[in-house]
Formats: structure tokens, C-alpha cells, sequence
């Protein structure tokens, strides 16, 4: 019997093309021998819709007449199964699951939001759970557990939007301590949206402005000298970790941007409409470091790991100062473009196996937390005995007038 495998792709989010591509990729890639795919697409109004047909990537040109072949659905648990129901008064049954692929990137979506719900929900499924995912999103949170760790990040600053608009003076002084050139980042964001490089005073706060279109809290870090980008990627849990090979991204700016990342000339599938995601970046892998800082950042990626709690497949992006050898973890992406399966390829491991892998390492996870104690049988609101119950509560009551 197939494995019934909901594919979540979509969402309220920058990044809603980007993940579409991604799914897409990972879809034609499943082994439909082992696996029954089930596509689930949120569309950037937050509502679920599934069909066959939205493996098709040039329907979503114009999603109003996909909508036609597409069903709006929503996901529930009827007596530990899992299923997708359509809407309206005669509601039924469209699809069973027996796991979630969410296959999502950027805020509302891979920052934990939607991990959060399938918890709720009791599904398993692939990937990070909430901790691990949120902490993957948030550049500064993220940052301030890395350094917790005594991992290597590069010097930052950070605050709220409002706090730019009260006093901008002090955050651009504070800016000015870490030096120019600096990157302006929105913290929760990714795929590049909204970074600018900047190499002076009077390019900040244009840029500042530029990143509070996207984020209420931006974070700005020193930008590295003599800079190799390179990536590297994860498979695994918290007991044990693979390693993919380590790629060297390049870009035609100071750092990798959004049209580097996604509107190169990668040729795709004619499924993808002539794109690969993150496959079409220029990368060059292995990438050009020596042993010693290889060793460094595959080291530091699997600390990195573990440090934010992940799960599942990632990849973890680094600085380095070539000149100085020193390494920086930049950030780590809890469900990377189109899912690295391109830095697995060289180690020997084909895309269609990478997936197999992780759907397994989310089955294993489930059942070992279902080995846990998440409930107690015992119901202390049997003993709940009226008014004399709440007698405890007099004084608490006095405190909230």
C-alpha cells in the first residue's frame, strides 16, 4: 500500500512563487511506486485547495482558472486519520494523509506557523517542528542563540521599526560602531527579499526604510572582507547528521540576491516553466576552500544544527573571509530552495532517494514523540467540585480588580 503523502506548498508570503517551484520540483521527483502525492496548495489569501492538476506549474499564471479544477479543502483528524474535507453544506472527504511534506519558504509559512498547525492537527510530518523552524526564520533570534552556542556569526545590530522611526539617530549610530560597508536585512524574511548592501552613511537609512517595507524588525550585520559564500547542507535529527557536499554560490553583487537566487537561466522542466529554483544559481561545487576551512564549516553546520533544534533537511549558509580564514555562519534555511537536492547529487544521492529519506526521518521522529508522555489519563477536573472548587480562586480574583 502507497504511502499517502500531502505535499503543502503556497502561502501568505513573499517567497509564495518560489515555494510553488520548489513542490513542484519535489513532486516530480517522488517515487510514485512507494508514494501516493496529494498536492495541497494555500493560495496568498490562506485558503487550501487541492487537485492533480496543481502539479502543473503553468496553471498558476492565472490560479482564477485553475480554481475551476482545484478544490477548496481544509485538513482535520477524525480518530487519528487524517483528511482533506471539502467546504460547503454537503461537506466529504476529498483525500486521506498519512503524512505532510510542507515544502513552504519566508514568514507565515516556514518561520513555524504552519509546523505549529500540524502539530495541532497530530499529523506527522517532514521537517523542523515550531522551535526549530521559527528560530530558522528570525535573523535575530537565530543570531542570539548562535552566539549563546559560541558559534561564529559576524557583528550585528538590531531593533524594531518603531524604534528607527522615534530615534534614528541612535540606531545609525549604533550602525556606524559596527563600520561600513553593512547589510540591511528585514530578520524574518528570505531568498534575499529586502537586503541591501550598503557602503555608506548616506545610503542607510534609504535602505533601512527599504527593508521596514517588509519587516518590523530589521537587523544589520558588518559585512565581510574578502568574501566566499558557501553552502552546506543537512540531513538528519538531533542523534545523527549527514553532510552534503559544500557548494561556492556566486553572484554578480556583493551578495547573493533574489534574481542570483531564482531568475537565472536555469531551462527546468516544461512542469517548472523553464526554471530550477535554486538549482539555475552559479555555484561552483565543490567549492574552492582549502581542507582546513572545509572542515570548519562542516563542523559548524552540524553545531549549527543542533544548536537550532532542526530537523529533517536544511541548508545552512556561511561567510568566509578568505584571506583571514575565518568562518561566519550566515543563516540557516529549515526548507531550502528547491531542497539542495542539487548538493546531494555528488555525494551520490539522487534527489528521488533524498526525499524517501526525509519522509522516513519524520516518520521516526513521530513515533518516538508518540512514545513520550504528551497527556496524563487522569482528569484533575474530576474532582472539580463547585463552588467550593473555586474558593482557591477568591484571592486571585481580588488581585485582577
Amino acid at each position: 500500500m502507497k504511502i499517502k503523502v500531502g505535499v503543502i506548498f503556497g502561502g501568505a508570503t513573499v517567497e509564495h512563487e518560489v515555494s510553488i517551484i520548489s513542490a513542484i520540483q519535489a513532486m516530480e521527483h517522488m517515487n510514485q511506486d512507494k508514494y501516493e502525492i496529494i498536492p495541497i496548495y494555500i493560495d496568498k489569501d490562506r485558503q487550501w485547495y487541492t487537485g492533480k492538476l496543481l502539479t502543473d506549474i503553468s496553471l498558476y499564471k492565472d490560479f482564477e482558472d485553475l480554481k475551476r479544477y482545484a478544490k477548496p479543502v481544509v485538513l482535520y483528524n477524525k480518530k487519528g486519520k487524517f483528511y482533506l474535507q471539502s467546504l460547503g453544506f454537503f461537506k466529504r472527504n476529498v483525500a486521506e494523509l498519512d503524512i505532510a511534506f510542507p515544502i513552504v519558504h519566508g514568514n507565515n509559512a516556514e518561520d513555524g506557523t504552519l509546523a505549529g498547525y500540524l502539530d495541532t492537527i497530530g499529523i506527522p510530518y517532514v521537517g523542523s517542528h515550531v522551535l526549530g523552524a521559527a528560530m530558522g526564520q528570525d535573523k535575530v533570534v537565530m543570531k542570539q542563540v548562535l552566539d549563546a552556542a559560541d558559534l561564529p556569526i559576524v557583528d550585528y545590530t538590531w531593533f524594531y521599526d518603531t524604534e528607527y522611526q522615534e530615534n534614528p539617530d541612535r540606531i545609525t549610530n549604533n550602525v556606524k560602531k559596527l563600520g561600513f560597508p553593512v547589510i540591511v536585512k528585514p530578520a524574518t524574511l528570505g531568498s534575499s527579499v529586502g537586503i541591501v548592501f550598503v557602503k555608506e552613511e548616506a545610503k542607510l537609512d534609504e535602505a533601512i526604510r527599504e527593508a521596514m517595507e517588509y519587516d518590523t524588525k530589521i537587523v544589520v550585520e558588518k559585512a565581510v572582507e574578502n568574501l566566499v559564500e558557501v553552502n552546506e547542507s543537512v540531513l538528519g535529527d538531533y542523534e545523527y547528521q549527514s553532510l552534503s557536499v559544500i557548494e561556492e554560490v556566486m553572484s554578480t553583487d556583493e551578495f547573493l540576491t533574489y534574481k542570483d537566487k531564482y531568475l537565472g537561466n536555469g531551462k527546468g522542466s516544461k512542469k517548472t516553466g523553464g526554471s530550477k529554483g535554486m538549482a539555475s544559481t552559479d555555484r561552483i561545487i565543490p567549492a574552492r576552500i582549502n581542507e582546513k576551512l572545509q572542515k570548519q564549516v562542516q563542523e559548524i553546520a552540524i553545531e549549527t544544527f543542533r544548536a537550532l533544534n532542526l530537523s529533517g533537511l536544511c541548508r545552512i549558509d556561511f561567510l568566509i573571509d578568505k584571506k583571514n580564514e575565518k568562518v561566519y555562519v550566515n543563516e540557516p534555511n529549515t526548507i531550502p530552495g528547491s531542497l539542495s537536492f542539487y548538493l546531494w547529487e555528488p555525494t551520490g544521492k539522487p534527489y528521488t532517494e533524498l526525499l524517501d529519506d526525509m519522509i522516513t526521518i519524520a516518520i521516526k521522529d513521530y513515533r518516538k514523540k508518540n512514545q513520550k508522555v504528551t497527556s496524563f489519563d487522569t482528569n484533575i477536573l474530576n474532582n472539580f467540585d463547585g463552588i467550593k472548587g473555586v474558593k482557591g480562586l477568591k484571592g486571585m480574583k481580588t488581585k485582577l480588580k
